[in-house]
């Protein structure tokens, strides 16, 4: 019994301990903690860019890690051209709808470049679902348009397969069909899409161009530069027509 009493009295000091600890350490921290989104990670360039009124921003590159990657890899062609990206390795068109006011329309560029749906496929974070892949995509393009951002759609990369999760065994199929909506859904808002799936399929029609990938997931500088090619032209064109 004594035992018993002392492993009682023990629990009840450390629930104490821990409760006191929580109310005092700073808020910040929890909210790192459960920031799902990630708003945290680019808080503080986002403030730098609203409070230079000098910054024009013509596009901002939206998206996961293809395109977080992009922005580290590619660097001057971002600031050769006044792009900016706000993508976040491992995220869902889940998590890019709930930051996509804070890491896009908020910042008021002329044009979002969006990118998405790699890692719906790979369950990153939800079982995958095209309809509400597509109805995020959509609501994003909706919002973006009602402030009068133009949106460029683009295609989901091809992958043969994701080695983080192996029990997606039909990862082509699911793209293709993805794109196949994106790109329906591009021209129902009259709005350009991108094809960067077609230019860097492998001959098998399945995964991506080993000598464009370390991974067969992610562009390497050379896949980066072949993207660079169709959508830089892109966004010169549909900025002509936007004004």
């Amino acid at each position: 019994m004594k035992i018993l009493a002392f492993k009682t009295r023990q629990l009840c000091f450390l629930m104490t301990f821990f409760s006191l600890l929580a109310s005092i350490m700073p808020a910040s921290l929890f909210a790192q903690k459960n920031d799902w989104a990630n708003f945290a990670r680019y808080a503080d360039d986002n403030k730098a860019l609203k409070d230079s009124s000098s910054t024009t921003i013509k596009a901002v590159f939206f998206g996961n890690s293809i395109t977080d990657n992009w922005a580290s890899m590619r660097p001057e062609f971002f600031k050769e051209n006044g792009f900016i990206g706000r993508g976040i390795s491992g995220q869902t068109t889940y998590q890019f709808l709930s930051r996509f006011r804070e890491d896009a329309v908020n910042l008021k560029p002329a044009i979002v470049v969006l990118n998405g749906g790699t890692n719906d496929i790979a369950e990153n974070s939800h079982p995958y679902s095209e309809e509400k892949t597509l109805g995020n995509i959509r609501s994003m393009v909706e919002i973006a348009r009602a402030n009068g951002i133009g949106v460029i759609l683009t295609s989901v990369l091809p992958a043969a397969g994701f080695r983080w999760n192996r029990n997606v065994t039909d990862a082509p199929e699911k793209i293709e069909s993805l794109n196949r909506r994106i790109a329906a859904l591009a021209e129902e808002f009259n709005i350009p899409y991108v094809d960067y799936h077609s230019l860097l399929l492998a001959p098998d029609k399945r995964s991506l161009k080993p000598e464009l990938s370390p991974d067969g997931v992610h562009p390497n500088v050379k896949g980066y530069e072949v993207m660079e090619g169709i959508v830089l032209p892109t966004i010169k064109n549909y900025s002509k027509v936007k004004e």
